[in-house]
């Protein structure tokens, strides 16, 4: 990288931490199935996938999964049940403090859906008023690590691929942006995250 680099985080397991396990569970009590029938209905078909690429609103997706489950809930419970499965990963706060205190622009690319982004950045303002650029798969149509997102999130950024850098938790997110020509890194922690970025000349006292 020639020029300072845009920043962009990923947000599952690396701004936040979330539970997939705790999302089928929670609304598997809410319309009174068992966790492993919820999970089915949720993850072993294409319905959280249609969801995070915004190929079906909030309402069709809980619509389905109550018309698959053979059940009915209150929807607000069933909403509250679905998005709050997430936590802070604190460390992570304060890094991203230091960057947007240093003048670097930052982005969040996630494969999320409309309701879990905007449960995330009503609970966790920094989300909002830290980075820049949401790069969100439900507005783009397309998830990582499909090339699409990439090409599409650079264009958001408004910079050159090679001036983006980029961390996720999942090799495969890694590998796709790497071929997209950004400087990636798998995400394993804040600590090893600030070394990394420390040898690039980005801010540095870590």
């Amino acid at each position: 990288m020639t020029k300072r680099p845009f920043l962009y985080f990923d947000m599952g397991n690396v701004l936040l931490y979330f539970s997939h396990e705790r999302m089928a569970a929670q609304m598997a009590a809410v319309v009174g199935i068992t966790p492993e029938r919820s999970w089915q209905i949720l993850f072993d078909g294409d319905l959280g996938i249609r969801h995070e690429e915004g190929r079906i609103t909030n309402d069709e997706f809980f619509d389905e999964y109550c018309h698959t489950s053979g059940k009915t809930g209150d929807r607000s419970a069933l909403e509250l049940a679905a998005n709050d499965i997430f936590r802070l990963n604190v460390p992570m706060v304060a890094l991203v403090g230091r960057l947007n205190a240093a003048g670097y622009r930052l982005g969040i690319l996630s494969n999320t859906n409309d309701a879990h982004w905007r449960f995330a950045t009503k609970r966790f303002s920094y989300l909002s008023t830290m980075f820049h650029v949401p790069a969100m798969s439900f507005r783009i149509h397309a998830m990582k690590p499909a090339a699409t997102i990439y090409a599409e999130a650079a264009k958001l950024a408004g910079v050159e691929p090679a001036d983006i850098f980029f961390t996720d938790d999942r090799p495969e997110n890694v590998a796709g942006a790497q071929d997209a020509g950004w400087d990636a890194i798998l995400f394993t922690s804040p600590a090893a995250l600030s070394n990394d970025l420390f040898h690039r000349g980005i801010v540095g006292n870590y």
